[in-house]
C-alpha cells in the first residue's frame, strides 16, 4: 500500500464512502467477502454513509448489497441514475442524446463488436452473443455474472433504435484489445457522450455529463457533505472522475488503465479485502 497524490486528510472529517463494485468492493468471483461486509457495516453504525457507484444497471445489484441496512443510494449504469435503495426508485436520470446513439449504431455497423444496451435499469445484450458467451465462455469476464445479469433480444440493433430516446449507456465490446486500441479514436470522435471503460475489453458510451463523480455530487449536496469528507475506492477508468475529486481517492492494487495515478492511496488488491482495509485506515474510528 502507498499514498499517492496528496496529504491524507484526518479520517475524522469522512462523512461518505463510494464503492465501486466489481473490481473493488467484489473478488474476482464477483462476491461480496465477509469482511468487507462487515467493515462496511461497522462504517453505517458509525454514522458514515455507504453509496454504491458501479457501472452495473439497477437490475444486477446482488441482494449482498442490496440487503445491507443503512446504504440508501447507488449510483448505477456510470452515473446515468441515482437509486433511492429503500423504495428502488431513480431520484435522478440521465440518458444518452438520440445522436449520440445513432453514432454508435453506424460505428456497429463498420466495427466487429457486440453492444450491451442499458435501458431502464436493465442490460440488453443480443440473444446470438448471450448463446455464445453460455456456450464458449469469456476470457475477460465472469460469464456466470453475464448470463445472469443480461436479458438476451432477438436482434440488438433494432432493439437500440426502438428505445433511442431512453437509453441510460451502451457498452461497445470488442474481441481482443488490439481491436479496442484501433477503434478508439472513432469511439472518443462520437458526440454529445463520454466515453469511459470498466473492463479492459469494452468501451463505455453515456450521456455527456454523465459519470459517477457528477452524480456523487447531486447526492452530497442533498445531504451537505463536501468532497474533503467524501471518500471513494475504485479500480478502473470509469472510476478516475470521482478518485480524483473525493478528499481521498483509494485505487485497488489490481487497478488498471492509469487509475492507480489519480489515486491518493493503492490499497491491496479486490481478492486482499483492499476496500475493508482502507474503511479501516482512513474512517473507522477505533475502539476504546
Amino acid at each position: 500500500m502507498q499514498q499517492r497524490r496528496r496529504k491524507i486528510i484526518n479520517n475524522n472529517k469522512i462523512k461518505m464512502i463510494a464503492l465501486d463494485l466489481d473490481g473493488t468492493t467484489f473478488n474476482s468471483s464477483a462476491e461480496l467477502s465477509e469482511r468487507n461486509k462487515e467493515v462496511i457495516e461497522e462504517a453505517i453504525r458509525q454514522g458514515i454513509e455507504v453509496v454504491i457507484s458501479t457501472g452495473r444497471a439497477f437490475s444486477s445489484l446482488p441482494d449482498s448489497i442490496k440487503s445491507i441496512h443503512g446504504i440508501k443510494y447507488a449510483i448505477t449504469s456510470n452515473g446515468a441514475h441515482i437509486m433511492d435503495l429503500e423504495n428502488g426508485k431513480a431520484i435522478h436520470s440521465e440518458y444518452l442524446s438520440e445522436s449520440a446513439v445513432r453514432q454508435v449504431a453506424k460505428l456497429s455497423e463498420e466495427l466487429d463488436v457486440d453492444l450491451e444496451i442499458f435501458f431502464k435499469g436493465q442490460a440488453y445484450i443480443d440473444e446470438e452473443y448471450y448463446n455464445y458467451i453460455r456456450d464458449n465462455g469469456c476470457s475477460y469476464r465472469n460469464v456466470k455474472y453475464v448470463l445472469w445479469s443480461r436479458k438476451p433480444v432477438r436482434d440488438i440493433k433494432s432493439f437500440m433504435k426502438k428505445n433511442i430516446s431512453k437509453i441510460d449507456n451502451i457498452n461497445i465490446c470488442f474481441h481482443s484489445l488490439d481491436e479496442l486500441e484501433a477503434a478508439r479514436p472513432k469511439v472518443e470522435a462520437i458526440t454529445e457522450a463520454t466515453i469511459t471503460a470498466s473492463f479492459r475489453n469494452n468501451l463505455e458510451v453515456g450521456g455527456p455529463d454523465t459519470s459517477k463523480k457528477n452524480a456523487l455530487i447531486r447526492i452530497m449536496d442533498l445531504l451537505n457533505i463536501s468532497r474533503e469528507e467524501l471518500m471513494a475506492c475504485g479500480d478502473a477508468p470509469n472510476d478516475i472522475p470521482m478518485l480524483e475529486y473525493a478528499g481521498i481517492g483509494v485505487a485497488m492494487g489490481n487497478a488498471w488503465g492509469g487509475t492507480k495515478d489519480y489515486a491518493d492511496y493503492v490499497t491491496e488488491t479486490n481478492d486482499e479485502d483492499g476496500v475493508a482495509l482502507a474503511i479501516e485506515k482512513f474512517v473507522l474510528k477505533k475502539k476504546k
